[in-house]
Formats: structure tokens, sequence, C-alpha cells
């Protein structure tokens, strides 16, 4: 697609825009026009954006110019149309009688969040590949957050610094009498099913962990993970690799790129991070870490029980605030806990 029919495709677009949203003659209405200009999955500037991609490289800064300006004339032309509406009220004198006998307006019903949903589908996906669900207490003992995770008591990651731990003033203290903590990891729950089965395992914990980050665009103290493990005979990095790549095909569409890239993590050796491409307005690629991956060391499954002569495995963990953030396009994951319900509704 050259530039000129991107831009002409993107200057019809706006005129079609402005026409509906002046032409909307109730609320209802509007937010028709709204839902079909500028909603956020089947929305016309949608498909306009995704054309982005199609644009010649050296063309591109001038189509996201040109894409952000349309946006921005678009969205005005709905803010406009919304002061239109709010402020022509009805004269009470030329108001029509108010019939008692009518019945009452339909309150509007709230919907599922949007990390909610990803949850759901993420279980069923995974539920096809053959993981079941296992969930865990989210405040645990040191025993499982990092000792039986090969997480020495020197390594810095049990730094009270960067982990929320309780107070010991009415608290009943864990495993031998260690302190208490919010986890920091949704790994705790595979040393508890790995503690209480033999292999072969093959499981997904997805629930709330805890990190004193500082909130930006793609960390939060508070979020969401999804783990998942793997342990039997014979056990592949190929096997992991296979696994995630489907995932993200799965879940987030054909054309989606992953990579891994060599890290350390002390419960997996080797290690990987785990990246997913990302298209930003302009239509640029740009690379997303979604979190890390491994063949699961065998310390772990030692401190379980195992034998890592008879078994291997593999594990990896995802964010699911990110995850749920590349697949609906969202550049902050911020917003999915701002309770803005003018964000909330897209979903």
């Amino acid at each position: 697609m050259s530039l000129e029919q991107f831009q002409s495709e993107l200057e019809a677009l706006r005129t079609e825009a402005a026409d509906a949203f002046s032409a909307a003659a109730d609320a209802a209405a509007l937010e028709t026009a709204r839902v079909e200009f500028l909603g956020a999955k089947s929305g016309r500037l949608k498909a306009v954006q995704k054309q982005l991609g199609k644009v010649p490289k050296e063309d591109k800064p001038a189509a996201g110019k040109s894409f952000n300006e349309a946006k921005g004339q678009i969205e005005a032309a709905f803010a406009a149309a919304e002061e239109r509406l709010s402020s022509s009220g009805t004269d009470q004198d030329d108001a029509a009688p108010f019939d008692l006998t009518l019945p009452g307006p339909r309150l509007p019903l709230g919907h599922v969040h949007p990390l909610t949903q990803t949850i759901e589908e993420l279980k069923d996906l995974m539920g096809r590949l053959g993981f079941t669900v296992a969930t865990g207490p989210e405040i645990e003992d040191e025993w499982h957050n990092f000792e039986a995770l090969n997480i020495p008591a020197s390594h810095p990651a049990r730094d009270p610094l960067e982990n929320f731990y309780l107070s010991t003033a009415g608290v009943v203290a864990g495993k031998e009498g260690a302190p208490l903590l919010l986890r920091s990891q949704t790994s705790t729950v595979q040393i508890r099913v790995m503690e209480s089965m033999p292999p072969p395992v093959r499981i997904i914990s997805l629930g709330r962990v805890y990190r004193p980050d500082t909130a930006d665009a793609t960390h939060y103290p508070m979020f969401q993970q999804i783990e998942g493990l793997l342990v039997d005979r014979h056990a592949t990095m190929a096997d992991l690799k296979s696994v995630l790549r489907l995932f993200a095909s799965s879940f987030l569409g054909g054309d989606v790129h992953i990579r891994f890239r060599p890290s350390f993590f002390p419960f997996t050796e080797p290690s990987v991070e785990v990246d997913m491409s990302w298209h930003d307005d302009q239509g640029n690629l740009r690379w997303i870490e979604m979190g890390g991956a491994g063949m699961v060391d065998p310390n772990v499954l030692g401190a379980v029980g195992y034998d890592p002569e008879e078994v291997t495995g593999f594990a990896f963990g995802l964010g699911v605030e990110r995850v749920c953030a590349r697949r609906h396009n969202v550049t902050d994951i911020r917003e999915f806990y701002r309770n803005d319900v003018r964000f909330l509704h897209q979903f």
C-alpha cells in the first residue's frame, strides 16, 4: 500500500466519522457511532491502523504522523458531539408529560474485567495443550518461595527490600518458624504440586504475585502470572520452545513473533528470557519481554524428592498483564488497575 492510498483511506474515514458523530441525535446513537469508528477491537480506525505495516518503510514516519492527526481529529469530533448532546437539554415546560405506566430504563450491565477474561482464556488454551490448573496460597514461607527454588539465603532476590515480608506481630510463622511473605512468583505452586504427587506433572498456575516494583508502563507491585510446569522422562528445551510458540500463535495470532534470549534464573538451567513482537502506533516492530523460562534445575527436582537422573522438566512464567496488553494493543498495564469505566468498556 502506498502512502497516498493510506492517507486517502484516513481522510475518507475522518470525514465519515465526523458526519456520523454530527448526525447522532442522542447518546445511544453516538455510542453506536463511537464503537463503529473508535472501538478497541473492531473499530474502523483500528482496521486502518493495521494497514501501517503495509506502507513502505521509508514512508512509515509520514504515515504514522498522518494516522495520529486523523485519530486526534476523529476523537475531537466525538468530544464535540458529546458536548452538543449534553448541552441540548429540553426545557421542562416543553417536555412531554411523564407516563408512570411505562417501564423504567434498562440499567447497563457490567462485564468481566479484561484480565479475568485473559486468565479464563489462558486456562482454556493450556487445557487443550494438556495442562491442568493448580492453585496455591498467596502468603508463603521462605522454603516454598526461595529455598526449594534453589534461591539460597545469600541471593539478592531474598533481600527484604525486594519482597513484601509480613510483620511477625500477629502472624503465624511458616515452616520451622521462618517468616512469611507475599509470594513473589507462582513457582511456589509448582513446588507444592511436586511435593504432593509423583511425575509425570503437567500443570499451570495463575494468580497474583507481589514485588515492590515502581509502577510504570510494564511493571506493577501486584500483578498476575501464568506459570507452566512439565516434568516427565526426556522433556527437552525443544519441547519448551514448541509449547511457547504454540501458545503465542494460538492466543496472539499466527503472525506473532517470539524469540528466546539466554538468561539466568536460580531455578532453571539453562534459562531464557521470552520476548514477543509488538507494533507501535507508527507500525514499527519492537520487542517486549513477557517472562522467563528454562529447564528445571536438578537441585529443584531433588528438593521435592524427584530423581534428576530419571526425569527432566521445563517451566515458564509469563505476566498476564503483558500478554493481555499485547493482545489488545494496550501500551500501559496501569490502565487495567485504574478502574476507568471508559477504558474497561472497550473489552
